[in-house]
């Protein structure tokens, strides 16, 4: 699309995700089975026809630059790209300081695109955007900045994400960021309004009040906590409602879900199964693209003791599935349960290895896990706080509602 770049804001720790963080930035999280959590932003701007992106990462970025490289190379297309901006100090001896402090430092790209538009986006939450309607919408408000926004429930809110005021003509006119008392909508008790973490500038207009916030001294150089509280009240800053989001083929598109925790990352991906998923990965008119190793097709097989039953599950190439049973689970790319395995409401990374009659629950496993012969994991709390205990301080974890994750090439029960 003519006139619009993207600038996509890669660069977080997710230390909320521990351990699946330990090794990898947020953005680069696997998620689905096949993707990561990079993936959804990207198939968004690609959808939409946008195809000058820029990726401003930092931390632990070696397996997202992988992947973007693998994966979202784009080639033949005169002026288009998907390029990574790892952080490179350019303005200062430090690293980024906040989320406008990334684009700052990378504004000398941002002048070399000439772009009209500059959307900036974050990277680690589940949804699709027609960003084209956005765009449309901020073009007929003559925005200055236009702000994604979706209803929560308050309480849900609180103290997590930025929250909103509008008038009748979706002019923004109040702003919070994570209040701890979210602002209610007035016509809707209960509910709050809540940016979305994407904005679309007019290309001027971001490259004025990023310079102007540099030179604050007193300044977080952060969207949240400091462009937006500056810009509303002075200048024309309207309001997407992504609850009237469209996507072709899909009668409700306005799924967004934030993974920023064990748990919400646990339950997105309950969201992926089932009849009547709420996510809907298998959309033909909104490919979700990833890059896929060359793998075969997954392999499900009987054993002399068993058969193979697998229901509500997504199953990733390469699986092999032997004697055991796999119930509302997710599993990534070679990933083996064995003769009488039992794996319920579980996410396999990828690589993971299920030992014999072992039995796993509401377990998230990173690469390279094995669960020995016989092993039960997920089934009494207080076993499993001890498990953990006997690991480093963050190798497993469990979460708030019971979830366990495992860290990346533990083996247990051997």
């Amino acid at each position: 699309m003519s006139g619009v770049l993207a600038m996509i804001l890669a660069g977080g720790e997710g230390t909320r995700l521990m351990p699946l963080t330990e090794s990898r930035s947020k953005p680069a999280v696997p998620f689905g089975g096949s993707y990561r959590l990079i993936d959804f932003v990207l198939n968004n701007f690609v959808n939409s026809g946008i195809l000058k992106i820029f990726v401003i990462t930092q931390y632990k970025s070696q397996s997202l630059m992988m992947h973007l490289k693998n994966g979202w190379q784009v080639s033949g297309i005169p002026g288009a790209f998907i390029d990574s901006l790892p952080a490179q100090m350019r303005v200062s001896k430090e690293w980024y300081q906040g989320t406008a402090d990334a684009i700052y430092q990378n504004l000398t790209f941002i002048r070399d695109q000439f772009p009209d538009h500059v959307c900036v986006f974050g990277s680690d939450n589940i949804y699709k955007m027609d960003v084209r309607e956005m765009l449309n919408y901020h073009n007929s408000k003559q925005a200055e900045l236009t702000v994604a926004a979706i209803k929560m429930k308050s309480e849900d809110c609180a103290g997590k994400f930025g929250v909103i005021e509008v008038d009748e003509n979706g002019c923004m006119i109040g702003f919070q960021e994570k209040p701890a008392k979210p602002k209610e909508i007035p016509s809707e008790p209960g509910y709050s309004l809540v940016s979305m973490g994407n904005y679309i500038f007019k290309a001027d207009v971001l490259i004025n009040e990023l310079v102007e916030d540099q030179q604050d001294s007193k300044s977080s150089h952060d969207f949240g906590k400091d462009i937006i509280p500056k810009l509303f009240p002075r200048g024309k800053v309207f309001v997407y409602d992504f609850s009237s989001a469209k996507i072709a083929g899909e009668a409700d598109s306005a799924y967004w879900r934030d993974v920023g925790s064990v748990d919400s990352f646990w339950e997105a991906h309950m969201d992926l199964l089932g009849n009547y998923a709420k996510f809907n990965l298998h959309n033909p008119k909104w490919a979700l693209h990833t890059y896929y190793p060359p793998l075969p097709p997954a392999n499900f097989v009987d054993t002399d003791d068993n058969e193979s039953h697998v229901s509500m599950s997504l199953i990733s190439a390469g699986c092999e599935i032997n004697g055991a049973t796999i119930n509302k689970s997710v599993l990534g790319f070679r990933c083996t349960a064995n003769d009488g395995a039992n794996v319920e409401g579980c996410v396999m990374i990828g690589d993971n290895t299920i030992g014999k009659g072992a039995k796993v629950r509401n377990v998230i496993l990173d690469r390279y896990v094995e669960i020995a012969p016989g092993f039960t994991l997920g089934y009494d709390i207080e076993e499993d706080k001890k498990l953990a205990a006997q690991y480093k301080k963050g190798k497993i974890n469990i979460s708030d509602n019971g979830i366990i994750v495992v860290g990346k090439g533990l083996r247990l029960g051997y």
